[in-house]
């Protein structure tokens, strides 16, 4: 989206226009005469034709002719177009960590701030504001017409239970007859109590027809990367009595639904109902059409449910939440919020939600955020040490009998199934197995997995500095390019940079050994593999956050450590050769998949002799 510009047409046109509207009300300075529409120019709007009624201006008069000509034009709810609540106001309210707007309009939220919270550019964090947002009721009443509350005027008023602030936003056909959207805001808290009622409209509301309910917002931009951030803004709902599902770019349609949340990174906007809607309908549409130039929304979000009516009544209890996302605060609602984090499916959530989670928010009780992402690190490599001792272990015997290996080969090298029988019975003496060093890599990759998808949903980490990095939840830019990069950006990141250089030496250090001998039929190209996962850090992670880059940089250097001490104070390559070597000497069960595989080689020899 491109920077808004001041176009000197329009400011032309603009004061044009303010001169004209002067002179006409210099001109004509009494108020019209109000006169009464004819019967016959009544607006009415069958429920098959599904046309919206035109919107009606506010009605300040309160003379017959004015009730008779909104009442021609908004049937029974044309009473509050006539009161004084008619008007564009706002009712404001607020507690310790909200800062809520509600308008006339429509009597939903028409601004919504974070009191605590500022965006990257130190600005408040608005969830709602300069309609951005709108919620919407479509009705069709008994005489044939289809409404929007978004074009209808609520009387507000603002009372107070103890401690709670209750503002009740009346739509009303009479005094004591009306809809009503009821919000109770209560101290320190991001939920908000909403109730969607009626009463006295039984003989007003059309029970053939579908009441709909539509939510829409376009979420505004944040954070320092817009690519970042785009990343975890989506569309999260629960249906079904506890599943959810996510809309990240497109249309999805489902039943059930028990709420719909409107996820921006690092903070939400979500809808909960105790009365399941039946069926939902919900669009993201990616707002962001060119990430080199600046940008005001990220996505647009859209929810349409239909409401039922009981004895020709609303009555709904639902929630609002504006606030963070952090799991914490959604997980203490207990109302099965923590599905809106991205933390993993299966076991990596299970890791994540009971050891990460916990220990993070332990140690940064006692340090800094920055030393606590390092501390964990540390924390998580030593448990895994003994893991990490079974695949280097591995690796040396590997590489002692490496020579051996490389013999078979060349003894062999026109009779590839022979080759591999021999290599097979010679692992089998020696007790060693190429596939020993990648399981324990297996088993270490929902650890690692389950933090990689930690740290972006860290909400602690926003906005917290460490070393040159002013926030370890964005990008640590050191230098600003004159350019932009496709997949790298515009900037330059130091820790992504040291992360890739420790990944290299990482590399060298498990592959050199490795890329010293022949290439085996078959295996993957190392040399490749050892330039392709630095360069892949170095570019791709230029735009992530900082924490999760420092979390590379240190895991890789501990890595590097323990290799390190395991090989020169640990692991004695000559004692492992002699092992090998007794190994071979000592009669070996050979096991019933080891057997089986080497008749079914043994007979497929006999085959392809027999065939010559």
């Amino acid at each position: 989206m491109e920077e808004k510009k001041l176009d000197i047409n329009s400011l032309i046109g603009f004061l044009l226009i303010g001169g004209i509207l002067l002179w006409m009300l210099y001109m004509n300075p009494s108020a019209p005469e109000v006169v009464e529409e004819p019967a016959n120019n009544e607006v009415v709007v069958t429920p098959d034709a599904q046309e919206e009624v035109p919107q009606y201006d506010a009605v300040q008069e309160t003379d017959s002719a004015a009730v008779a000509r909104a009442a021609s034009r908004l049937g029974a709810f044309g009473y509050s177009a006539t009161l004084p609540s008619a008007s564009e106001n706002t009712t404001s309210v607020e507690n310790d960590v909200l800062a809520l707007n509600f308008s006339n309009k429509g009597g939903y939220l028409s601004e919504a701030r974070m009191k605590n919270y500022k965006t990257f550019d130190s600005i408040p964090v608005y969830l709602i504001k300069d309609d951005n947002a709108s919620f919407n009721l479509s009705f069709s009443t008994v005489n044939g017409r289809v409404l929007n509350t978004k074009d209808l005027y609520f009387e507000p008023t603002v009372t107070k239970n103890g401690d709670n602030t209750i503002v009740s936003m009346k739509l009303k056909v009479s005094p004591e007859e009306f809809l009503e959207y009821r919000y109770v805001l209560k101290p320190g808290e991001y939920m908000i109590d909403f109730t969607v009622r009626s009463q006295g409209l039984n003989d007003v509301l059309n029970s053939s027809a579908p009441i709909v309910l539509d939510w829409k917002l376009k979420g505004y931009r944040h954070a320092k990367s817009i690519t970042y951030e785009n990343r975890y803004t989506k569309l999260v709902y629960e249906y079904d009595g506890g599943n959810d599902d996510e809309v990240n770019d497109g249309e999805d349609e489902e039943k059930d639904i028990s709420y719909v949340a409107y996820k921006q990174h690092f903070f939400t906007s979500i809808l909960l109902t105790d009365t399941p809607f039946e069926t939902g309908t919900f669009k993201a549409e990616n707002l962001v059409e060119d990430e080199e130039v600046d940008t005001l929304y990220t996505k647009a979000f859209a929810s349409s449910m239909p409401l039922q009516l009981n004895g020709g009544e609303l009555n709904y209890n639902m929630n609002w939440y504006y606030g963070p996302s952090d799991y914490k605060i959604l997980n203490d609602y207990d109302r099965n919020l923590d599905e809106i984090m991205p933390l993993g499916w299966g076991i990596f959530g299970w890791i994540n939600r009971y050891l990460f989670i916990p220990f993070f928010a332990f140690i940064t009780n006692y340090m800094g955020y920055g030393i606590a992402i390092i501390v964990m690190t540390i924390a998580i490599k030593l448990v895994l040490s003994p893991v990490q001792y079974k695949q280097y272990l591995s690796q040396a015997k590997m590489k002692v009998l490496r020579p051996e290996i490389n013999e078979l080969n060349e003894k062999h090298k026109d009779n590839p199934m022979k080759k591999q029988q021999e290599t097979m019975k010679l692992y089998s003496k020696a007790g060693a197995s190429p596939m020993s060093g990648c399981l324990p890599a297996l088993m270490q990759l929902p650890v690692f997995y389950a933090l990689f998808m930690f740290f972006p949903s860290a909400f602690q980490l926003r906005q917290k500095g460490f070393l040159w990095a002013d926030d370890l939840s964005s990008y640590d830019k050191i230098a600003e390019l004159p350019f932009y990069i496709p997949f790298y950006g515009d900037h330059v990141s130091l820790f992504p940079i040291l992360a890739s250089i420790a990944i290299f030496i990482y590399m060298m250090m498990t592959t050199g050994q490795t890329m010293q001998n022949a290439q085996q039929p078959g295996m993957p190209n190392m040399k490749f593999i050892m330039y392709l996962s630095p360069l892949f850090m170095l570019i791709f992670f230029n735009n992530y956050a900082s924490g999760l880059s420092l979390y590379y940089l240190t895991s890789n250097l501990i890595t590097i450590g323990i290799m390190l001490v395991i090989k020169n104070f640990i692991i004695d390559e000559d004692k492992i050769h002699a092992q090998i070597q007794e190994n071979k000497k000592k009669p070996k069960k050979q096991g019933k998949f080891a057997r089986k595989m080497q008749e079914m080689m043994e007979q497929a020899e006999q085959q392809k002799k027999g065939k010559k």
